[in-house]
């Protein structure tokens, strides 16, 4: 009996169709760029932000003790530039050991959400500068510094926007309440980096 089934003929599975191939392949790149799109760039770095705060709280003892405007802000900016090349080092370093490209889509969409507001921080630093108006700087800084954050944090851990929060709101408290400029700064760029640095680098792996 199973001898005489062996000797049927067996029936030849129906070709796969052109159309059959497209269809399949669109199919799989629409459930690809779904999970993309859903995917969250999660390595923002804990342990970068630290050392930011760090570098904050003694660039914020510096800028207290200078004589002069000019050099209050240089001391900010070169702090900015600093904190700009640890960010993106500890970032670069993190996506790499969680095999978690920087270029990908969250990643893309993370970079974009930050920058945009930070361009407009930098505009408005120049803006303001011409006119004179170094008060409100500290605050600025903090405000859209905060929105960058906040943005960005969309696409990253849950704790991210929270620290953009937190950003925001002491920069709209200082555009309205008097607090010596370096101890804004130092609370902001300072002691938040320090804190959420931490509790990022302990939850989220460094």
């Amino acid at each position: 009996m199973l001898g005489r089934m062996s000797r049927l003929p067996q029936r030849a599975a129906p070709p796969e169709t052109p159309e059959l191939h497209a269809h399949a392949m669109e199919n799989l790149r629409f459930i690809r760029g779904a999970m993309e799109r859903a995917s969250s760039f999660t390595a923002v770095p804990g342990w970068g932000q630290v050392a930011m705060g760090l570098t904050a709280l003694a660039a914020a003892a510096v800028a207290a003790r200078q004589p002069s405007d000019a050099r209050w802000l240089s001391v900010w900016l070169a702090e900015a530039v600093l904190a700009v090349a640890i960010g993106v080092g500890a970032l670069a370093a993190k996506a790499r050991r969680l095999h978690q490209p920087m270029l990908s889509g969250a990643g893309r969409r993370f970079a974009f959400s930050f920058t945009l507001p930070v361009l407009a921080a930098a505009l408005l630093t120049v803006a303001l500068l011409r006119e004179g108006h170094t008060a409100a700087l500290p605050a600025l800084w903090l405000l859209l510094y905060g929105v960058a954050i906040a943005a960005c944090g969309a696409f990253s851990v849950p704790v991210v926007p929270i620290l953009g929060g937190c950003f925001m709101a002491l920069g709209a408290a200082g555009l309205f309440i008097r607090v010596p400029r370096d101890v804004l700064m130092a609370i902001g760029f300072g002691g938040f980096h320090l804190a959420f640095g931490w509790n990022i680098a302990r939850r989220h792996g460094g």
